[in-house]
């Protein structure tokens, strides 16, 4: 059970983390801001609680494996991995730069810590189920978790990895869908209507638990319940508030693939001091965060 303490930890890690997301995507010029916000609780909650890793050999064989299927969030994986020491933290200023380590979608073989190199959406769940696979083949105890999208749910890839993996009645393979109701070009029941997201994967034979994924409680109880659970593999369905943190972001599809300071968004401040007004607010979070739990 978390400890207050261990909350207020998180809450900050997590915070910084959103820092960085700004910083990181200011310095390129281009990215998405949106998810990468909405998900920096759910990686703050994996990487300092859940995950079975080691930075320090990242390549240990026991490890955990996480992989990312909505590639284009990666800022947020790579602010965690930094945050957990799997590289420098002030490599994160170089994203999408010629040459990076990190580029616009994650290449396995550029840094420590990748398990896959993502980029068309809905590939995902395919190469998380056979990992899975793999891995109860091999008898191994390491968990696959697979981070995705709601809106590539749109994917007909992302549903026969689903029928795969409940056929197969894979256990040991956890999905956390970020269920921000957003995507590109608007709102997700608008573009293509998802629901009923949960009614879908329990007819595929998948164990369904529903969050709140700004609740670390919640997240991390979540994620051990699907440790726990037996035959199925587990989606977890983190609603979650796109563009979390920045109240001019916040549920507002037009931060989906722009950084800040990039374009004119209705309610938005002017060009030039948006991420100015995002760290701002960013900042101030982090001493309401201490001042409650004090």
């Amino acid at each position: 059970m978390l400890s207050a303490h261990d909350i207020k930890q998180l809450e900050l890690k997590a915070d910084l983390i959103r820092q960085d997301i700004i910083k990181m995507l200011v310095a390129a010029g281009s990215g998405h801001s949106a998810g990468p916000l909405g998900m920096a609780d759910v990686f703050t909650a994996l990487y300092f609680n859940v995950l079975k890793h080691n930075p320090q050999n990242p390549d240990w064989s026991e490890r955990d494996r996480l992989v990312l299927s909505n590639g284009h969030i990666c800022p947020v994986l790579y602010a965690t991995l930094a945050h957990a020491h799997y590289f420098p933290i002030h490599e994160l200023k170089t994203l999408r730069m010629l040459g990076t380590r990190l580029q616009g979608h994650p290449h396995r073989e550029a840094l420590p810590g990748l398990e896959t190199t993502s980029g068309p959406l809905g590939s995902g769940l395919s190469q998380a189920s056979g990992m899975a696979y793999v891995g109860r083949m091999d008898g191994k105890s390491w968990h696959v978790y697979c981070l995705m999208s709601d809106a590539e749910q749109d994917a007909g890839n992302i549903w026969e990895a689903a029928m795969f993996a409940g056929k197969n009645k894979l256990a040991n393979l956890t999905a956390i869908m970020d269920r921000n109701n957003i995507q590109i070009d608007g709102y997700t029941e608008d573009i293509m209507p998802l629901e009923p997201i949960k009614d879908k994967y329990e007819a595929f034979n998948w164990h369904v638990i529903e969050i709140d994924g700004h609740n670390f409680e919640e997240i991390i109880a979540a994620c051990n319940l699907a440790k726990a659970i037996e035959n199925k593999p587990v989606l977890i369905i983190a609603h979650t508030i796109p563009g979390k943190g920045v109240d001019f972001m916040e549920y507002k599809f037009e931060w989906h693939g722009i950084p800040p300071d990039s374009a004119d968004v209705k309610g938005a401040p002017p060009k030039g001091e948006q991420a100015k007004k995002a760290l701002d607010e960013l900042r101030t979070l982090q001493g309401k965060i201490r001042s409650e739990h004090e």
